[in-house]
């Protein structure tokens, strides 16, 4: 702790002296600028007379002249305060930055020189055209060794340490032969933020030129050997066979060669695409161009189809538009000039190329080896034969279906057109929907048979219901398919069901006599219930003894558990024992009623009596 304090003494002793040398320090550069600009400064009584002196406290007076000052020349009453440049300084400028720093100007004259960026701080940047000079200009090699010049070799810009020659054995200082010539050493260049970035920085375009002038050159020469070669065809003839008969039936054999010059002398001047129309305007199609194809400017950009913010949607950047623009005007797709990028998609042979993909497909995972871009013909005919099979096979099971189970008929239905067709009929409706005038529109009929009635009834079956049956309204019969009774037949189920709640009372007073043997075997019943009550009194009366000393134990066991609790809770913490022997069991039901008996509760008002 000592150790640690003298540490901290000494400390705080080398801060304060610290501190007090830069107070010294600043307080001597003052005084040495305050002396050298008294020094230097004018006479008394001259137009410059200027005291770089610290100013001396002003007086109440003074301030308050300073301060309406201020206000006039913020009201624009005052012109405005001019510093050493002649430039006006905006009275509305905070102080905190119109104020001069101490160790910039000691006596505080108006300017603001400090906030403009200085001149000395300022990097110098090369202007853009300044760049590495490419190659080295041959100068005249010297003669004679130089004063300062490398010992080894000769060469002024470098030094012996730094040679790259071998080393000779005599060096060119004391032989004054051999001299090398000088390196040329490349400027240090530091370009602005633009200056860094400009890619044409340095670029020469006179060599350009040069490649300008080889092609003009080159094309020159082809053209004269064309011109040489023609006048060669002439000369010889094989160029009036061109227009003879026998070319025009088609035998070109005997010129086939100069045909093949031709045309390789059209490809090299199809390289050269610059002096060819643009196209759409003036196109030929026997002139190959290489360039890539523009616009033609009569097509209407897809944007400019629909100018509706709700039509179809437009992707700047896939430049697709997938929906039809013209869909919410009412003009049919196929006299659209542009219906969407989903209208090619889904129109035309993309279905019928899309379906037989997907044969080729499923042909390929059932074992023929077919393929749409390797062999399309075979694909197309294999397809084909499919199609007319399956149509065949669709045909047999049809006209099999009908063999078997009929139905001919059902399949002859007129059109939907004339089924679903409108009529003349008029038929008038009140708001509430009933009928003023004309026919009622029918009841659709389920494909059941309705109001069929069998065996004389007048109602049908599930007319009637009693007593969770159903039965018939006319007859009140329960039996399905019965003949009808009429109204006698109402009367005797009603008859019958008067007896039938008279019977349980007549029964409950009438009692039939009893037999010897059934006596005899009530009585044996009756012993054995008693036997079998004794035997399981006993039984019972044994299992509550064991109860009773199973929970007599239980107590003991509870009761001691609750002393150990007891004596270790009087132990010290760091001297009770670890449960890690304890045994992790299910208390049985005597252990679990010890533990209610003996359990205290805070809110039993005789709990304090319990170990009494």
């Amino acid at each position: 702790m000592l150790k640690s304090c003298d540490v901290r003494g000494c400390g705080s002793v080398r801060l304060f002296l610290f501190s007090n040398f830069i107070l010294f320090f600043t307080l001597r550069i003052k005084a040495k600028m305050a002396s050298g600009a008294v020094a230097n400064a004018p006479p008394a009584g001259g137009a410059n007379d200027v005291s770089l002196e610290e100013p001396k406290k002003m007086t109440r007076e003074d301030w308050r002249k300073k301060k309406e000052l201020e206000e006039q020349r913020k009201l624009g009453n005052a012109p405005a305060e001019v510093d050493e440049e002649g430039k006006d300084i905006n009275p509305h400028i905070p102080q905190y930055i119109s104020s001069v720093p101490w160790y910039i100007d000691p006596s505080k004259r108006p300017t603001l020189k400090h906030q403009r960026p200085q001149p000395e701080k300022q990097k110098q940047y090369n202007s853009s055209g300044d760049w590495y000079k490419r190659g080295v200009q041959e100068h005249a090699v010297a003669t004679r060794y130089r004063k300062g010049a490398c010992e080894n070799c000769g060469a002024l810009t470098h030094k012996k340490k730094d040679c790259m020659e071998r080393p000779r054995k005599v060096g060119a200082k004391y032989t004054g032969m051999n001299i090398a010539p000088d390196e040329h050493v490349q400027p240090q260049l530091m370009f602005d933020y633009d200056g860094k970035r400009d890619r044409w920085n340095g670029y020469n375009p006179e060599e350009h030129m040069k490649i300008v002038e080889e092609y003009s050159k080159v094309d020159l020469a082809k053209r004269t050997l064309k011109a040489q070669k023609l006048q060669e065809e002439l000369a010889s003839g094989k160029l009036e066979q061109v227009n003879s008969p026998r070319h025009q039936w088609g035998e070109e054999e005997s010129n086939s060669q100069t045909e093949r010059d031709h045309n390789s002398e059209d490809e090299d001047e199809d390289k050269y695409a610059d002096d060819i129309d643009m196209p759409g305007q003036n196109f030929d199609s026997k002139r190959r161009i290489t360039v890539r194809n523009l616009r033609i400017r009569e097509d209407i950009a897809k944007y400019l189809r629909n100018l509706d913010p709700n039509s179809a949607y437009y992707d700047p950047k896939t430049r697709a538009m997938r929906e039809n623009p013209y869909a919410n005007t009412g003009k049919n797709p196929d006299e659209v000039g542009y219906a969407g990028d989903n209208f090619v998609r889904y129109t035309g042979d993309t279905i019928s190329m899309a379906q037989t993909q997907l044969f080729a497909w499923e042909a390929y995972d059932k074992g023929s080896e077919v393929h749409l871009q390797a062999d399309p013909t075979k694909l197309e005919l294999l397809y084909k034969s499919f199609k007319v099979k399956k149509e065949d096979f669709k045909a047999q099971q049809k006209e099999s279906i009908l063999e078997k189970y009929g139905g001919q008929e059902h399949l002859d239905a007129p059109p939907a057109e004339l089924l679903l067709a409108q009529t003349e009929d008029y038929v008038e409706y009140s708001r509430h929907g009933t009928v003023i005038k004309g026919q009622e529109k029918a009841i659709a009929c389920s494909k059941y048979e309705e109001d069929v009635k069998i065996n004389n009834h007048t109602c049908i079956w599930g007319s009637y219901w009693k007593e969770g049956k159903w039965g018939y309204k006319c007859c009140h019969s329960f039996v399905k398919y019965s003949y009808c009774t009429g109204e006698a037949g109402k009367e005797i189920a009603n008859t019958e069901a008067s007896l039938m709640e008279e019977q349980p009372e007549e029964a409950e007073h009438m009692t039939k006599p009893k037999t010897l043997m059934e006596i005899h075997q009530e009585k044996q019943k009756e012993k054995k219930k008693k036997k079998h009550k004794k035997s399981s009194n006993s039984d019972s009366e044994g299992e509550e003894k064991k109860k009773q000393e199973k929970l007599k134990k239980a107590l003991n066991a509870e009761e001691a558990r609750l002393l150990h609790i007891k004596e270790i809770m009087q132990l010290d913490e760091r001297k009770r024992p670890y449960n890690s022997q304890y045994e992790t069991r299910e208390p049985t039901e005597e252990e679990m009623e010890a533990y209610r008996m003996k359990r205290q509760r805070p809110d039993d008002p005789m709990a304090s009596f319990l170990g009494q």
